[in-house]
């Protein structure tokens, strides 16, 4: 792979020589996480590896994500701070808050774009982005995102899914991916510098993180890592990031992997 930066990422860069972290642009790979995990002890916090085609994505709990060569960014961010257990809990939902603000920057104004807990920001409903973060040899965390730019209607991978093209955004694929992955690294890492200060800070990133977030007050269909299923009612986010339910014998408790399907049913 070059590390010399792409053209199609010019606003990126800056941010992340601005950061004193190096970008690294391959024309394809097989995965932004796996190529940035692989060199994480070598790099710099904030560094990044930025795709528009990876052939060998992975999701959470090792689900497929497709994305069409050219149509869809791939990137990934290296997280090392001095961060907590109860803090690196909310790296994946501050990293999905991040890329719902970036969205909604390029997108015509009222659209609705939030995060279902605990990884994916949708418009309208409909997922264009998907957040895995994955810990390094070091105790770092590689923040990977997968965002569909032009795919076109009728090409989507799933009936629920979208992309910032059917959402209404007018720019192609390298000058989208530019622009959102530029937004997301810039406020990522102001999050996470927000959580190292901790008190008002912190508490700060997750207020918008607790605003940005879609689950809050639904009801859910929960499945968990060992096949259980339930359907429960999202009370909140704890302090730990965990997703706060109550069942339907009126129990509550904090759920930190899972996942969460809303119901459109009372």
């Amino acid at each position: 792979m070059s590390t010399s930066p792409s053209p199609s990422f010019s606003a990126t860069s800056e941010a992340v020589r601005s950061a004193g972290a190096t970008i690294t642009t391959p024309a394809e790979t097989g995965s932004t996480n796996a190529d940035l995990l692989a060199v994480a002890t070598e790099q710099q916090h904030g560094s990044v590896v930025a795709t528009l085609h990876q052939t060998a994505g992975r999701g959470r709990l090792n689900r497929t994500w497709t994305a069409p060569a050219g149509e869809t960014l791939a990137a990934s961010l290296l997280v090392r701070a001095d961060l907590d257990d109860h803090d690196r809990g909310w790296l994946p939902l501050v990293a999905g808050t991040a890329m719902r603000d970036a969205i909604v920057a390029v997108l015509p104004v009222g659209a609705e774009v939030l995060v279902k807990w605990p990884n994916d920001v949708q418009i309208a409903g409909e997922k264009v982005c998907g957040i895995l973060c994955q810990v390094g040899v070091d105790g770092s965390v590689v923040v990977g995102a997968g965002v569909n730019l032009t795919i076109p209607a009728d090409r989507l991978p799933t009936p629920t899914s979208t992309s910032l093209l059917v959402a209404g955004a007018a720019d192609d694929a390298p000058a989208l991916a530019d622009a959102v992955l530029s937004a997301f690294l810039r406020s990522v890492l102001e999050a996470v510098a927000g959580l190292v200060t901790g008190g008002p800070a912190a508490e700060s990133v997750r207020s918008r993180v607790r605003a940005a977030c879609s689950t809050i007050g639904r009801r859910i269909r929960l499945e968990l890592p060992d096949g259980t299923v339930e359907e429960a009612e999202a009370t909140g986010i704890d302090d730990g990031g965990r997703i706060t339910i109550r069942d339907r014998a009126g129990a509550s408790r904090g759920v930190a992997v899972g996942d969460v399907t809303h119901l459109r049913y009372a």
